[in-house]
């Protein structure tokens, strides 16, 4: 691991989880209905699904369940602050490289 965090304990005497969890996302936020159409594409392109496939026959719109937000994105601030890193990948890079890896994983 590149930077371990350091051991610490809480105001209870207890040692504190020494980890930490970082948000790597796009800094802004993505429609969903875009999110989806372009995992599609890049589904069919890479062939995890077939030319043909009927997406429309399996979309079902719902209206906001409990839980859903209107709007959310990837905070990256602490990310940038321990590591310097500052992710900059387009959705479509992302969910391109992703269904490449889903391919060669499950075809394997």
């Amino acid at each position: 691991m590149a930077k371990a965090p350091a051991k610490q304990t809480g105001k209870d005497g207890l040692p504190l989880p020494p980890y930490k969890v970082y948000n790597i996302g796009n800094s802004s936020p993505e429609n969903l209905l875009d999110f989806v159409q372009i995992l599609q594409e890049e589904l069919i392109r890479a062939d995890v699904l077939p030319k043909d496939y009927d997406f429309e026959a399996h979309k079902e719109l719902v209206p906001m369940q409990p839980g859903d937000v209107p709007v959310t994105y990837a905070d990256t601030t602490p990310l940038e602050k321990d590591f310097g890193f500052k992710p900059h990948t387009p959705l479509r890079e992302g969910l391109r490289k992703f269904a490449e890896w889903y391919k060669s994983y499950y075809s394997a």
